[in-house]
């Protein structure tokens, strides 16, 4: 729902401002993980179930607002689809390696913290937008490995919310599969939108200008679900 308000915002924003604003709107009106009804399906689910388990993968991933909110940072100012097609399979190779690992060896780790490194990776792409790390440090550290690493990142916080499900072990390691395919799925869908809307922005004359405020309110959003998380985490420590 969120995601069609944007691109229906998108076609009627008279300035890319509004834009930022509402990706920021966005970026709650979903809780992280998986839907009550998907966990209900999932954890009475027995034996192979491909097409259902990659149904849910790309389900998770569309209504995903912390993925989308580092996805949309990642291609922000990415012009080429040569580009876009290095960074994204970079995110998805190391999406994917730490969610089957995860779930089919058994490791797990605090969902808070996880989930709260994964706001970092927003708020991390947001100040690389804005060329932060260049002006503090005097250099800018290389995107195609911070990709790769919070890509790892996030596929293993999914990894730790399917771990506190019920899953049978009949059909387990398909169905892990099937739902990573799902979520690539997914993933490619949401960034076809958001390359979409991308390029009725950039013809904007204010394009340039307005980034900077879409570029803060992403990296907002990410400091607030760092704190949100974290806040979690002590209150449940």
């Amino acid at each position: 729902m969120c995601l069609r308000t944007f691109m229906k915002s998108v076609a009627g924003a008279k300035a890319p401002a509004l834009v930022a604003l509402l990706i920021f709107a966005c970026a709650f009106s979903y809780a992280h993980g998986v839907a009550e009804g998907d966990k209900g399906f999932i954890e009475q689910s027995a034996g192979p179930q491909f097409v259902a388990f990659a149904y849910h993968g790309a389900k998770h991933m569309v209504t995903g607002y912390d993925h989308l909110l580092f996805l949309l940072g990642v291609i922000f100012f990415l012009y080429k689809m040569r580009d876009v097609a290095l960074y994204v399979t970079l995110f998805a190779v190391g999406h994917s390696i730490t969610l089957l690992f995860g779930m089919l060896a058994g490791v797990h780790a605090n969902p808070y913290l996880i989930d709260a490194l994964i706001g970092l990776s927003v708020v991390y792409k947001a100040l690389d937008n804005l060329n932060a790390f260049e002006r503090w440090l005097g250099f800018k550290p290389d995107t195609r490995v911070a990709v790769l690493v919070f890509g790892l990142a996030h596929g293993f916080g999914l990894a730790t919310k399917l771990q506190e499900f019920k899953l049978s072990p009949d059909g387990l390691v398909t169905n892990i599969i099937a739902f990573n395919v799902g979520v690539e799925f997914g993933q490619l869908i949401a960034l076809a939108t958001m390359l979409i809307g991308m390029a009725y922005l950039r013809r904007s004359r204010a394009f340039v200008r307005n980034a900077y405020i879409a570029n803060t309110a992403i990296m907002t959003a990410g400091f607030m679900l760092i704190g949100y998380q974290l806040s979690g985490f002590f209150v449940a420590s």
